[in-house]
């Protein structure tokens, strides 16, 4: 049993304590956390649509119309008209026939993973997939096989190995805490050839990349080539909520086998509302999206200035690796101070020996505030004992803290040299590639 309060002091300790901020406001480029003014610089309101006017209104006139919640699952009596309009929006946005509403963007993942694969099956995921992604594996009771992060060669290796019981390869699009893009096409073809499903969540693709913000997919031309396209309407669409874009045979199939979709009360009207304005504004104005590129531009080059190595990310998604856990929160700390909001993220979220600060730019933010914000982060870095300019320190307690196994667990508990993946709540590959 786990003793509740000393795992607690042990993980503050280390440096992996967590513990919620209270933001007053909307979520804009400018909030009060804790009651102080701050820059947020944490926040995935990308085009600034949560906060926007014709956004609130239209979710407050659906709570008026349709009221608060829907009051059921979507197979009993939660389907409304405004998720039926959305989801033949979000289709024809994301060039697909059909789209599928969620809870949220875990719930899809974990839904429609679930329902793709069985027991004695095999996924192939990539090492750095969101959490989402894995739990939907692990939900699925399928092998599943961990495949070096964007490693092509890696991944048709362990296609082999799976001698045809390959059912599906599951990727982010845009990887939530590093900001690089998923090889795409070479994944796409690997999976044609080989006779594999594909599911690519593009919750931080959609309203960032592409031609008029459709995600990643749309930019590399590969919309219609994969079998599921999952996408958020929490982060660039500024609501809650999400949503799998697909043909109609697979829609009809996971209206059937999802069951986070069977199971679940359907979205709140005022979040899908607010979620059909916001995708509105973006199809009316796709200088939002190249708005934001032209930020996370400015932001780059200050941060590279001040010494910050972002390892060629061209998205706006902006990893400030430190390494130790402790040391993440002291510059996340300091730079508060100096009214910058950057939130330190430490393992489990990411590798042990990467924690980091996981900068996020908005289209809303000005280009004069972005670089003094670098500045700030430079300073607040150097405070803290860390220069931007050197190799991120290691985290060596963390990572023994995260490796560690109760002497009480389960015999058959893997080491972590028995795994290939990094985290903790990453299935075992079930084959290894010789040296």
């Amino acid at each position: 049993m786990i003793e509740i309060e000393a795992r607690v002091a042990e993980l503050t300790a280390l440096g992996l304590g967590r513990r919620t901020r209270l933001v007053s406001g909307p979520q804009g480029p400018h909030v009060l956390l804790d009651g102080k003014p701050v820059l947020l610089l944490c926040s995935n309101n990308y085009l600034g649509l949560a906060d926007h006017p014709r956004v609130r209104e239209a979710a407050a006139e659906a709570a008026m119309r349709w009221g608060v919640g829907a009051g059921a699952s979507r197979l009993v009596s939660g389907t409304m008209t405004i998720h039926r309009r959305l989801e033949e929006r979000l289709a024809a946005f994301k060039r697909r026939q059909s789209a599928l509403l969620f809870g949220s963007g875990y719930l899809a993942n974990a839904g429609a993973i679930a329902a793709l694969a069985r027991p004695g099956d095999v996924i192939f995921s990539d090492q750095l997939n969101h959490a989402s992604l894995i739990d939907g594996c692990r939900l699925s009771r399928a092998e599943v096989f961990v495949y070096d992060h964007c490693d092509v060669e890696h991944l048709e290796w362990g296609i082999g190995q799976a001698e045809g019981r390959g059912a599906l390869i599951v990727t982010d699009s845009v990887f939530s805490m590093d900001g690089d893009v998923a090889p795409l096409a070479e994944i796409v073809e690997l999976a044609a050839r080989h006779g594999l499903r594909t599911l690519v969540d593009e919750a931080h693709g959609t309203g960032a990349l592409g031609p008029g913000g459709r995600g990643a997919l749309a930019e590399a031309g590969l919309e219609d080539q994969v079998d599921v396209i999952v996408g958020t309407l929490g982060k660039a669409l500024g609501s809650y909520g999400a949503f799998v874009a697909c043909d109609q045979s697979m829609a009809r199939y996971l209206v059937n086998a999802a069951r986070t979709f069977i199971f679940s009360t359907a979205l709140p009207p005022p979040a899908v509302a607010g979620a059909l304005a916001a995708l509105g504004e973006l199809e009316q104005g796709p200088r939002r999206v190249r708005r934001l590129h032209e930020n996370a531009a400015v932001l780059r080059a200050e941060l590279e200035r001040q010494g910050f190595g972002l390892g060629g990310v061209r998205t706006q998604i902006l990893p400030l690796v430190v390494g130790n856990a402790a040391l993440a929160v002291q510059v996340c700390e300091a730079a508060l101070k100096a009214g910058v909001f950057a939130q330190a993220i430490r393992p489990p979220t990411v590798p042990p020996g990467t924690s980091r600060l996981r900068l996020a730019v908005m289209a809303t933010h000005r280009e004069e505030e972005l670089r003094a914000a670098a500045v700030t982060l430079g300073t607040a870095a150097r405070a803290a004992g860390f220069d931007p300019r050197r190799a991120p320190a290691e985290d060596r307690e963390s990572v023994r803290a995260l490796d560690e196994r109760p002497a009480d667990g389960p015999a058959s508990e893997p080491t972590r040299e028995d795994r290939h993946g990094v985290f903790d709540f990453e299935a075992p590959a079930p084959v290894r590639r010789a040296a």
